[in-house]
């Protein structure tokens, strides 16, 4: 199947059931989104709806039910090098130091890293010098741009995130959120971000699809006419995005 020249992520009619006590639970029924090259979409609803399940559909770890997953036109059947997935409990080793834990992904797919991307990569993220501690000797803060260090090593041209900031503090996740946008204009990759965070959402994607119902589906996906803006965050326009996103997700309670 060939998809578009701009054509990144479609997904087609997907949905997901799970057994329960005998019968197929549905948790996803029909969810379908897009994503192009250079592109964002933040994915929330309330919890428990089934977004860190297609999240993980995506990320090819986990088959859907029915409907499909294409990415630059080729069917997801498993895990690709391409795509990366950051995890809201960070993933890290705890007896790994924080340069073996950035460096294992490349060295489980035997991929040789230079040290001046690793070092870069390093600096943009601001964790340059922490390469000999652990990860209980970071904050929160830190373990997650170790996090997000490991997923973008490869470079990869999709990156999921599956409520990242989650764990943190207001400003820390601010500060990261801010990092990641910035990420994502150097590095011209996609994102697809799983939130239950409105402001979150509205911070990061430039569309934005709510799920809910029961079985879960697509309710709506919006153009985020805030996204970008230099002065975002004190625009009258993202307070009243987020307060009609907020009376979507009401109306599902």
């Amino acid at each position: 199947m060939e998809g578009s020249p701009d054509s990144l992520l479609d997904v087609a009619d997907v949905s997901r059931s799970f057994p329960d006590q005998g019968r197929d639970h549905l948790i996803l029924s029909h969810v379908s989104c897009r994503l192009t090259l250079s592109d964002t979409l933040a994915v929330i609803g309330p919890s428990g709806c089934g977004k860190t399940t297609l999240l993980l559909i995506i990320a090819g770890l986990l088959a859907p039910t029915g409907g499909r997953v294409t990415i630059k036109g080729l069917e997801v059947h498993g895990p690709r090098r391409e795509t990366a997935l950051v995890l809201q409990d960070y993933g890290l080793f705890p007896w790994k130091t924080v340069r073996q834990n950035i460096e294992l992904g490349a060295r489980v797919r035997k991929t040789p890293v230079p040290a001046d991307s690793l070092s870069g990569l390093e600096e943009e993220l601001g964790i340059a010098g922490l390469d000999h501690l652990y990860p209980q000797q970071l904050s929160g803060g830190q373990r997650q741009r170790v996090a997000l260090a490991r997923a973008l090593l490869l470079r990869p041209e999709l990156l999921l995130l599956d409520e990242p900031f989650a764990a943190l503090d207001a400003m820390t996740r601010e500060r990261l959120q801010q990092a990641l946008l910035e990420l994502f204009e150097r590095r011209h990759m996609s994102f697809l971000i799983v939130t239950h965070n409105i402001e979150e959402a509205v911070t990061l994607g430039r569309r934005v699809m709510v799920l809910g119902g029961r079985p879960t589906g697509v309710r709506h996906v919006l153009d985020n006419p805030t996204f970008g803006l230099p002065d975002q965050r004190v625009n009258q326009d993202f307070f009243a995005f987020c307060v009609h996103l907020r009376q979507i997700l009401g109306e599902d309670q």
